[in-house]
């Protein structure tokens, strides 16, 4: 597929019908414009419907979910275009390039955010036929600066900016975790998992810090999304409050174990509800699936944990059995293995 790119972003005629003939002045950044004449969902129907529908591909550059939160450079800009427009972005995953092409060519969607290059720094949007409004709007609004703009905000989100948080000791002495351990040895208890799991497992997520925040929303101990606790029926306002928290954290991990309940052995069990819990069920059953067409044991960790690290790789986010795309595996992979790390070091030191 031939695509012509033009500076940073470019609009890519050629993927659909045959281009008129090539005008002699310079392309705006969005490439050749299209005629006004053309009926279709234009800028002032999109700002009536409050919402600016985007396609595109899974990906590091382009869309996936981190935590609860969507990311991807091409995102966040698409994100910030909706904002400048008045509307808010909603953005569907497509399977590849022509089914891409064939909501636009529907108009079932507004504008194709791509990337279209092995650089990272080249990708293409496509603005649905029939919008030359919505065109002018962005080109009107496009700035070159604002890419390089955002991807340092997503990496700024990605390190230092992900919990809010204090840092405390993680043990306050020999034999005592923190000052919440009479908590988790209850819903340890109730819920079945070692209480000292429960405490480095929080440790991992907050650093024993009742108030800390994540840049998706993950709030308290236990780092608790507000959809979730919707879920656990855990009322938001309480999410800060340490025993509420700790709670529905617990709860979650056993609910997340129901689910992997063919898993037999406990400890593969708790290890893989712990990837779900913090990567997402969803891209744990991507892994499994993986795991198992090549194979390997879908119900053991270190067999799954090869696939979650592998789906951040094209090859195999795009594969046909993976059905939610990209993931920041190395993420999942290292937080079990660091809680399981800290859980051995708790077991010698408290009982």
């Amino acid at each position: 597929m031939n695509l012509k790119l033009l500076g940073i972003f470019i609009l890519t005629f050629a993927l659909l019908s045959a281009c008129g003939p090539q005008k002699e002045a310079p392309a705006p950044p969005w490439g050749e414009g299209q005629a006004d004449t053309t009926d279709g969902f234009d800028l002032d129907e999109i700002q009536q419907a409050g919402e600016l529908i985007a396609v595109t591909l899974s990906g590091p550059d382009t869309y996936y979910d981190f935590g609860g939160r969507h990311l991807g450079v091409q995102y966040l800009m698409a994100e910030r275009f909706a904002a400048s427009i008045g509307v808010k972005l909603r953005v569907e995953v497509c399977r590849d390039i022509s089914a891409i092409l064939e909501r636009l060519a529907a108009d079932d969607a507004d504008v194709a955010i791509l990337r279209l290059e092995a650089d990272t720094t080249v990708s293409g949007w496509r603005v649905g036929e029939g919008k030359p409004e919505l065109e002018r709007a962005l080109s009107d609004w496009y700035d070159p600066a604002l890419l390089a703009e955002t991807r340092e905000e997503e990496q700024d989100w990605l390190t230092h900016r992900r919990v809010v948080r204090q840092v405390f000791a993680p043990m306050l002495s020999h034999g005592v975790i923190s000052r919440y351990d009479d908590l988790f040895k209850r819903y340890g208890r109730q819920y079945g998992w070692d209480w000292r799991l429960l405490a480095a497992l929080c440790y991992q997520e907050s650093t024993f810090d009742p108030r800390a925040r994540s840049f998706a929303g993950a709030q308290g101990l236990m780092q608790i999304m507000p959809g979730t606790a919707d879920h656990l029926g855990l009322p938001r306002q309480m999410l800060y409050d340490p025993e509420r928290n700790i709670e529905a954290g617990a709860r979650y991990l056993k609910e997340l174990e129901g689910e992997l309940a063919s898993v037999r052995d406990h400890t593969e069990r708790q290890n893989l509800a712990m990837a779900a819990y913090n990567g997402g069920l969803h891209h744990l059953r991507d892994a499994q699936r993986l795991c198992q067409r090549d194979g390997r044991n879908p119900n053991r960790w270190g067999d799954v944990r090869t696939y979650i690290l592998r789906l951040s790789e094209p090859r195999y986010y795009q594969d046909s059995l993976v059905r939610n795309g990209y993931m920041r595996g190395q993420e999942t992979a290292a937080y079990v293995d660091n809680i399981r790390t800290r859980y051995q070091k708790y077991r010698r030191n408290a009982k």
